[in-house]
This record gives C-alpha cells, sequence and structure tokens, in this order.
C-alpha cells in the first residue's frame, strides 16, 4: 500500500498554478520534495492535509482526509504556530487531550534528546528550539505518516543531523512513511528514498534517489558534441568559451564519453535552469 497517492492536484492563485501535480509515496519510504521558494511545496502540503481547497484527488494511508485519519498523521509546518505563552509542560497537557494515542514519556524523551526547557514560554524560543518542538508532537503520537515542511530549517549542522537520524529511525518500522520538503537538499540526499521535484508549480521528476543518481553524470564535452546528442538525453547544461558541462542520461550517450557524478542538488539545479 502507498502511504500517500496524489493525483492531477491542481490549485490555482493569482500569479501562480500548482499544475496537474501527480505522485505516490510507498509505506514504509521517505520522499523529498525539492524545490525553489515559491515552486509550490507547501501549496502541496497544505492541499494534501485539507487545509486549503484543490482540484485533483488525495488519499493518505488509503483514505481521503478527515478528523479521525489526522490522528495518525503528525505534521510540522514551516512555522511552528504554539501559542506564545505556552511552555512545553502546557503544551504536553494539550496534547493528551488531542491525540487518543499521546505518549507522554516519549514526549519528555524528545524534550531531553533536543535539550528543551520544560517550562520557558514557547515566545522565548529560538526559531530551530521551536522546530525541535513541532518535531517532538510529531512524533508523540505514534502516526503513521510524518508531514514535514522545512523541519531543518533553522537548525545547526549538528541538530540537523540528529533530526537526520531520528527522522531515519522513525521509517525502521515499515508501516511508517515520511513527506519531507526542504530547501536544504544535501539534508534530503541523506535521509530520502525517493525524490520528487517541484518548479514553478510543475512536478518535474518524481524517482527512486539512487535511480536518479545512478542514471544521470555530469560530462564535459564541446557544443558541437552536445549538438549531436538525442536532446531527451540532456537534462541541463552550462556553458563557458571553453566547453560545456552537461547532465545527461547516462543510457542514452555514447559508452566512450567520460562521465562524473552528479549530486541531487547538481540535477535540480541543471534541469531548473533548462527549464528556464
Amino acid at each position: 500500500m502507498n502511504a500517500l497517492n496524489i493525483n492531477n492536484l491542481t490549485k490555482k492563485y493569482s500569479g501562480f498554478t500548482l499544475e496537474n501535480i501527480s505522485f505516490s509515496l510507498p509505506q514504509g519510504c521517505i520522499l523529498g520534495l525539492i524545490g525553489e521558494n515559491g515552486a509550490g511545496k507547501s501549496t502541496t502540503i497544505r492541499s494534501i492535509l485539507g487545509s486549503i481547497k484543490y482540484d485533483g484527488d488525495i488519499e493518505i494511508l488509503g483514505q481521503h482526509i478527515s478528523a479521525e485519519l489526522k490522528e495518525r498523521i503528525g505534521v510540522v509546518l514551516d512555522e511552528v504556530g504554539f501559542p506564545d505563552k505556552l511552555n512545553a509542560n502546557d503544551i504536553n497537557r494539550i496534547m493528551k487531550n488531542m491525540f487518543s494515542n499521546w505518549d507522554e514519556n516519549r514526549f519528555n524523551e524528545y524534550l531531553g534528546k533536543f535539550g528543551l526547557p520544560k517550562n520557558k514560554a514557547f515566545a522565548d524560543f529560538s526559531k530551530g528550539m521551536k522546530m525541535k518542538l513541532g518535531i517532538a508532537v510529531a512524533l508523540s503520537h505514534n502516526a503513521e505518516l510524518l508531514i514535514l515542511d522545512e523541519p531543518t530549517s533553522g537548525l545547526d549542522p549538528l541538530a540537523r543531523d540528529e533530526i537526520i537520524d531520528i527522522l531515519n529511525d522513525f521509517t525502521r518500522d515499515e508501516t511508517h512513511s515520511i513527506l519531507i520538503s526542504s530547501h536544504i537538499v544535501s539534508d534530503l540526499e541523506k535521509l530520502c528514498d525517493y525524490i520528487a521535484f517541484l518548479h514553478k508549480g510543475r512536478l518535474m521528476l518524481c524517482e527512486e534517489k539512487d535511480t536518479l543518481l545512478e542514471q544521470y553524470v555530469f560530462i564535459n564535452i564541446t557544443e558541437e558534441q552536445l549538438a549531436e546528442l538525442d536532446e531527451n538525453a540532456v537534462k541541463g547544461k552550462r556553458s563557458n568559451k571553453w566547453s560545456t558541462e552537461a547532465i545527461v542520461d547516462r543510457n542514452m550517450i555514447p559508452q566512450t564519453f567520460i562521465t562524473k557524478p552528479v549530486s541531487i542538488e547538481d540535477l535540480f539545479v541543471f534541469m531548473a535552469k533548462e527549464e528556464d
């Protein structure tokens, strides 16, 4: 079963359209949603959560969104929105009443692991502390699907690695899945099984990460050599007066070419520039 199925998702705003997006997240996997600011990542997530109206069809854990289903979803948005006067103890008491599966011991364990004070007002938390508290809440009510919008934003590299380790542990249970958006592509490359690229409201691709890293490579060639390649083989290029560096599908070029590996960030940047 897929944890998430999105079919023909479209959302129109003045000046922006999220256009006919379709992808799936297999159960037990982590899918990273990559895109520049304004690409449509947050619109996609808000559509999944039913917080905005949209055209298309979305199934979560085999169902359409409902109040009961939301108990099975852990959510951290880019702005963690607890009232300023509350502290972690207050939030614990509130969550006990909101979630039937709330695990107070687990919540307190995460507070300790993240170094979060129990009695300090939320207003006095740094951005990174606020994000850690949101993640602690999302992980403490036995959710089956985590939906995370920029969860490592504002965190230092050590804290980001800690979060990545915790999310990896979460999906050791094959019934657990994660959809995570981030502009820190290196984090997603460490973490994700699948990668989806959004650019200006359109889905450029969605594929297994390892397949992408195997399929696409860098080559350095002349413009004349580039012109001889199948145009479908070239996913992006960068030229100077001496040569052209291109990302290509290794299956569509002669085996005589010397290739270099790409990163997920390389692939996204080159593809996005090619589309512009």
